[in-house]
């Protein structure tokens, strides 16, 4: 019987693509930043190291914050509920805000992010996501700043997992379908 390693699985992007899309990204931030400061909200935990990546690509006085939300458990489908189980440490009233998340899916976290951060009356809102999958939207949102647009694929690595496994990836791979749970 054959085991399958996960340098199996398909690269849909690799790292050297990830890399330089994401500082074409920061420099899209910068130029929109003007000059003003910037906090950076990043999605726990799947965005941490686009977070961290992008950052590095925004030439402004950046801080970060962080959120934790939960909607997909240990599987491959959303539950459909937004629960947040982190709030942010500091108050963002009038304050550039950019929601960093790795995946815009459903919609489901970025619009409860967008309604709960828009209530504290931020200067600016502003979302970043690497990865947008739009055919699978079921709330209308759509990011300020798109890394890439992919079709409705299940994705592993650069933050992104499945049961809190291949996070640590560098690539984006493609997650086989009959891959056992």
């Amino acid at each position: 019987m054959a085991t399958t390693s996960v340098n199996d699985f398909e690269i849909l992007y690799s790292r050297d693509q990830i890399a330089q899309r994401v500082a074409e990204l920061g420099a899209q931030v910068t130029r929109d930043l003007n000059g003003e400061k910037l906090v950076m909200v990043g999605v726990l935990k799947g965005a941490a190291p686009f977070l961290a990546d992008l950052s590095r690509h925004i030439e402004a006085d950046a801080t970060f914050d962080f959120v934790a939300t939960s909607s997909y458990g240990h599987g491959r489908q959303s539950s459909g509920a937004v629960k947040l189980i982190k709030d942010l440490d500091h108050p963002i009233e009038g304050k550039n805000v950019l929601i960093v998340e790795d995946i815009l899916d459903t919609g489901l976290t970025l619009s409860y992010l967008r309604k709960l951060f828009l209530q504290q009356k931020p200067k600016s809102l502003r979302i970043a996501t690497l990865l947008d999958k739009p055919s699978r939207r079921l709330e209308k949102i759509e990011a300020d700043y798109i890394g890439f647009s992919i079709p409705n694929l299940f994705v592993i690595g650069y933050g992104m997992d499945y049961a809190e496994h291949y996070r640590n990836l560098p690539d984006i791979r493609l997650m086989p379908p009959d891959h056992p749970e």
